[in-house]
Formats: structure tokens, sequence, C-alpha cells
């Protein structure tokens, strides 16, 4: 490798380095004005950035429930739940990922929806540095504040308010269940009056609940 090629190269590298730094290191203290995800919608953006502290507790519960359980555990990436997921998709049946919250965090906020390789491998880059500067308090609070609640609806207050009419800040453990059981798919899977399937992960949902307030499941974001 020529030395002009090798300069060429470490730019390249020191670029991208602080080009992805950069975001991570403001969104540390600075709300998510916009994602990919949402500028792709074509059904319009409604949401309405609220701090966790206005965010009912039953609905993180609900979350570390139903999305990540070892959440505070891990640090971006759950091996259980990749080795899980890989064993289910191997004997068929519906394909399910092994994401974290953290995971989801990154790519709603400094990607786009999709697989491949190279998204993936962004995610796994983000996801690093998240955890490292944010901290789960913060990942939490902005998973929270940028996922998609609805159709063209993202965050916790925007859900609340769609679904229910009242805030973020008083959400019962019954709707807090129901917005966590929708998540994975918001635009199909229906929070107010669910059916089936949905109304009984949602119950079970709830029960959870308990379980991660009382085995601590939830002190990184507490504590």
């Amino acid at each position: 490798m020529s030395l002009n090629l090798a300069r060429i190269l470490a730019k390249v590298i020191l670029g991208f380095i602080a080009l992805t730094l950069l975001p991570v290191v403001l969104f540390k203290w600075l709300p998510v004005p916009v994602t990919a995800t949402m500028m792709m919608d074509a059904n319009g953006i409604t949401k309405d950035w609220e701090s966790l502290d206005n965010i009912d507790r039953n609905l993180v519960d609900a979350v570390i429930a139903a999305e990540d359980s070892r959440f505070c555990e891990h640090f971006g990436f759950d091996a259980e739940a990749i080795e899980q997921a890989m064993k289910e998709n191997m004997e068929g049946g519906k394909i399910r990922g092994g994401s974290t919250i953290s995971q989801q965090t990154a790519k709603n906020v400094f990607l786009w929806q999709g697989g491949g390789f190279f998204r993936k491998g962004l995610e796994a880059w983000f996801t690093f540095w998240i955890e490292l500067v944010w901290g789960k308090r913060r990942i939490m609070e902005v998973y929270l504040n940028v996922a998609e609640t609805g159709i063209g609806t993202y965050g916790a207050e925007a859900g609340a308010q769609r679904y229910f009419g009242h805030s973020a800040a008083r959400l019962s453990p019954d709707e807090a269940s129901r917005m966590a059981a929708a998540l994975p798919s918001p635009k199909k899977r229906a929070v107010k009056n669910p059916g089936g399937w949905l109304a009984r992960h949602g119950n079970s949902i709830e029960r959870r609940i308990g379980i991660v307030r009382r085995d601590g499941l939830d002190a990184c974001v507490y504590n």
C-alpha cells in the first residue's frame, strides 16, 4: 500500500468515526428531531418528545418484559436471545430476531429499516457507542420517544394520546402492556380492543410487569 493511499484510507476512517460519533454525543443531551423511518413514512409524523420522568414506569417495565428482559444485564447485545432466535428460525415457523432495545434504538435513530450485513454492521457500531456514551436510562428514554407506536405515530406520548386520550405519564399496566405488545408491528397490531393471540400476549406482558419490578430488571433505568 502506497503512503498516499494509506493517508487517504486513514482520513476516510477518521472521517467516518467523527461523523458517526458526533450525533451520538449530541443525542446524549438533545432530543432526536427526526429519524429516517419517520421521514419515509407516507402517513406523516405525529410525535411529542417527553422526558423519561414523564413516561409511566409501567410502560418501561412492559417494554422490558416484552422486548428485552436482560436489558440491564447486557452491553447492547444479548447472546442468549440471538442464539434462541437462530435456533427457532432453523426449526422453521415465523422468523424472529434477537435484537435488544439498545440495538433497536441504534437502528431507529441512526439508520433505516431492513436487513443486510452492512446495515447490521452499522447497527452494531452505533449500539456499542450508545451503550458507552448514553447509558441505559438515556437509551430507554430515546427508544420510547422514537419507536413507532402506530400509523404515522411515534413515541410513547403520541401513542398514549392516540389510543387512550391521555398522557404517557399515567399509563395503567393494562394500557402499557397493550402498547408494548403492539410495538414490534404497530401498523398491524391493534392496541385498542385487541383479540386472540394479541390479547393473550398483552395479558402475559402485564403479568410480567410485576416480575420486572420485583426482580429489579429495570434497576439500570431507575437507580
